[in-house]
């Protein structure tokens, strides 16, 4: 992902800014998605694994990144509290 864009992306609910998943915290997601636990916060179930990833700098929601597009709705992001084996830091 670019970096100036990066730079200026930020959550579109709370604002915070993001920053790429790290490769702990994605194969962590991913693992809870291949059991169907994952849900949107709009509640649809996150059916496909993530290739690459941005998370607010708080952790709580992360946002997938389709063919190296974020997808910055607020409907498609997922909350990390859901998570019960998310790793504590990147």
């Amino acid at each position: 992902m670019d970096k100036h864009l990066l730079d200026i992306l930020c959550c579109p609910v709370s604002k915070t800014p993001l920053r790429l998943l790290g490769r702990t915290e994605l194969d962590a997601l991913n693992g809870a998605i291949a059991t169907g636990a994952v849900l949107t916060t709009a509640g649809h179930a996150v059916d496909e694994r993530l290739a690459e990833g941005l998370i607010t700098i708080d952790r709580k929601l992360v946002y997938r990144v389709a063919d190296g597009i974020p997808v910055m709705l607020p409907e498609e992001g997922i909350a990390t509290l859901q998570l019960h084996d998310f790793p504590t830091a990147a």
